[in-house]
């Protein structure tokens, strides 16, 4: 099962995902890491839920 970015209940902690950094977002580059924390309280984000990856990074998770 593919895993939609935009909605919350399909992002977990210890998830693989990629995410685009604030810096990224003209970019659209990716960072690839493991999710910490999820930091967007909504059900449903069209840009992506915002995580904390185990690493400290904060961004959204790719919308493909």
């Amino acid at each position: 099962m593919a895993v939609d970015g935009r909605y919350r209940d399909q992002v977990k902690p210890g998830l693989e995902v990629d995410i685009v950094l604030k810096k990224d977002q003209q970019t659209g580059r990716l960072t690839h890491g493991i999710v910490k924390d999820l930091l967007t309280n909504s059900s449903f984000h069209p840009h992506g839920i915002k995580v904390r990856l185990e690493d400290g990074q904060v961004g959204r998770v790719n919308v493909k």
